[in-house]
């Protein structure tokens, strides 16, 4: 709007003019004469304007004076307000220069009391006051105030012996004093170590006790070893003479005495898996006073020694005089002691001689080294003539627990020892296991007796791989993988060409489903359902009551059965012709079936339950004949003849009888 007005003004002042100038010459015709009346109003003006002025001419010069004397006010609080700056400027100088010596004076104080600090420690690392002479010389060792003042003498006599080496002016004030101290300390120090060392030598002592007792004190061999090396290796190797021969005592006599306590028959190269079993030479004889007793082919409760008996108390022999133990049991013992000692031994040395990784070791070995080698030795001597192979195998699975306790108490120290131990088993185990397998190989069939129940190698085939199989589900092993399949190999061998005495293919099947099944049995009782033991003899089971099937059935139903065979490819091609040729052939089936077929299921029944010594196995046998019957019985009233199916027994007469043959079992 205010564009648009400003736009428009020159053509309303032109027009305005243009009004005025049609006014003028409408009312006057003489513009000259308007000319001087416009001057003359001018005139007119001018001196009423100059009137004015002379009239306000005093107030005019009485403003003028009053500028005057405001440019003189200003002019002075100009130059006093550049004098109050020229101050500031000198005050601010003279701040910065209070904070530059208060820096300066901050800084000082800062390094005075640095050096003070320093200064008095060091006076205080340095004086050597009378208390701590009285404590060191005369106070016992075993007293608080002694080890809390042999700090403080330790602490002061590395300062000292750090400064000798800047060539400190100050040292020589003390030297002497600290080194009568260092001196006092370490006879009395010595002294007693010596001492507590010394405790270890008397007869029935519980050496636990002084090593607590050093553990308590475990800074005075810090001392002796930071101040005096000669004496802490005379300390250490006084442990270690003392140590090495206790234990090397404790633990021959131990395993002697342990020794006595085995049972007075052991197994023998007469007691193989396939030695015929003449007389009964186990690891229990009737002159142990056992309750219970068992092959050496049976775990029995012999396998608890790895569970619930791992951590057991240890066999004392004074006690256990009457009693009688198995082979790892005792080494079990043995063994138990030997980790709780070892495992404290080891933890002892570690903490109290300050030594870790490589050097912990060969303490460890000092101590223990001629104890160890000894133990090796024994069980070289004890496992040369052992034939028990689930004794040995027992024995490595208990050195795996054991090295897997040292482990988890952080006692890497007994590993090669571990490792030494198997070394002597294993070779063993697996030659007594080759024996084994090869006495089976040996066995002659004709020199057993002809009972189709299970035999008795077969048997302790049983029992031995599941012990086998259940020891070792924890830790697996390749060895013994390989041995147990080659195990397996030639029992199933040896069951065949026992089966192969027997003159019928029935009385044959009767004898290898007993004895697969007796192994299948005591497999799943102590094993996992799907070991490949299980599996391998479940597979043979099958596969032999299916063919044990059809032999029992063909002497009562062999008739239909063949016929089935023969005729359903008739019936699955649509040839209803020859199925109609076969009618005379189905009628005389069916009118046999008819006349004795529950005469048939009370002598199957009867054969099968006589034939074999388990219920379970019989019954499972009998339902899966009778099974097969039905399938049979269905598949043969398909193919049958409209005249020929009338005269059929109805199947569900013959479902109600087979129910009659049902086992609760």
């Amino acid at each position: 709007m205010a564009t648009n007005s400003e736009v428009a003004s020159p053509q309303m002042t032109e027009q305005l003019d243009n009004e005025e100038v049609r006014e003028i010459l409408k009312n006057t015709t003489d513009l000259r004469q308007y000319s001087r009346q416009i001057e003359k109003e001018f005139k007119e003006v001018e001196n009423k304007s100059i009137e004015d002025y002379i009239a306000e001419s005093q107030n005019i010069a009485n403003l003028h004076n009053q500028i005057n004397d405001c440019d003189d006010v200003l002019e002075r609080m100009e130059n006093m307000l550049m004098s109050f700056q020229s101050v500031l400027n000198n005050i601010s100088t003279e701040i910065t220069q209070l904070q530059r010596k208060s820096v300066s004076m901050s800084l000082q104080l800062t390094n005075r009391q640095s050096v003070k600090a320093q200064l008095s420690q060091f006076i205080e690392d340095m004086a050597v006051s009378e208390e701590m002479i009285t404590i060191i010389m005369e106070t016992p060792v075993t007293e608080r105030d002694f080890s809390s003042q042999l700090n403080v003498l330790n602490h002061k006599l590395s300062l000292v012996k750090e400064l000798s080496f800047k060539e400190s002016k100050s040292t020589s004030d003390v030297s002497d004093v600290l080194h009568k101290l260092r001196l006092r300390a370490m006879t009395k120090i010595r002294s007693y170590l010596l001492e507590q060392i010394y405790k270890f030598r008397k007869p029935m002592t519980n050496y636990q006790i002084p090593q607590n007792a050093m553990l308590k004190h475990k800074f005075f061999f810090e001392f002796i070893l930071s101040n005096e090396r000669q004496v802490a290796q005379e300390i250490c190797s006084e442990y270690i003479d003392t140590m090495g021969k206790i234990y090397y005592s404790y633990f021959k006599s131990y395993s002697t005495r342990l020794t006595s306590l085995k049972f007075e028959e052991s197994c023998t190269k007469d007691d193989l898996m396939g030695i015929e079993d003449n007389a009964s030479k186990g690891l229990f004889s009737k002159t142990t006073s056992l309750k219970h007793k068992s092959t050496i082919f049976t775990i029995g409760k012999r396998g608890d020694i790895l569970n619930q008996q791992l951590e057991a108390p240890i066999i004392v022999p004074h006690a256990q005089l009457k009693n009688r133990y198995t082979s790892e049991a005792l080494f079990r013992s043995e063994q138990y002691a030997l980790v709780d000692n070892a495992c404290r031994e080891y933890l002892f040395v570690t903490e109290f001689f300050m030594v870790r990784g490589s050097q912990a070791q060969d303490l460890f070995n000092q101590i223990m080294g001629k104890t160890l080698t000894l133990m090796i030795k024994t069980l070289e001597t004890a496992i040369h003539d052992c034939y028990d192979t689930i004794a040995m195998f027992l024995c490595i699975h208990l050195i795996f627990r054991y090295q897997l306790m040292c482990h988890k108490r952080c006692v890497p120290a007994l590993d090669k020892y571990w490792d030494s131990l198997q070394s002597v088993i294993w070779p063993r185990l697996e030659h007594v296991f080759r024996l084994n397998i090869q006495s089976i190989h040996d066995c002659d069939p004709t020199k057993f007796n002809k009972e189709l129940g299970p035999h008795y190698i077969t048997r302790r085939y049983a029992e031995f791989s599941a012990a086998i199989v259940g020891i070792s589900e924890h830790f697996p092993n390749e060895l013994v993988s390989r041995l147990l399949l080659e195990l397996q190999n030639e029992v199933e061998c040896f069951i065949l060409r026992m089966a192969a005495i027997f003159p019928t293919r029935k009385d044959q099947l009767i004898y290898l489903i007993n004895n697969y099944d007796l192994v299948l049995g005591v497999l799943m009782e102590h094993t996992r359902d799907n070991s490949k033991e299980a599996e391998a003899f479940r597979e043979q089971l099958n596969a032999r009551s299916n063919e044990y099937v059809e032999e029992i059935l063909a002497p009562h139903f062999g008739g239909i059965i063949q016929f089935v065979k023969e005729c359903e490819h008739f019936f699955e091609k649509e040839q209803m012709d020859e199925l109609r040729k076969q009618e005379r052939r189905s009628l005389a089936l069916v009118a046999s079936f008819s006349a004795n077929w529950k005469k048939s299921l009370e002598e199957l029944n009867r054969e099968v339950l006589l034939s074999f010594p388990s219920l379970l196995t019989g019954s499972q046998l009998l339902q899966l004949a009778l099974a097969s019957l039905v399938q049979y019985y269905h598949r043969f009233h398909k193919l049958l003849t409209p005249n020929a199916r009338a005269q059929l027994t109805n199947i569900h007469v013959v479902m109600v009888e087979i129910k009659k043959y049902k086992s609760n079992y």
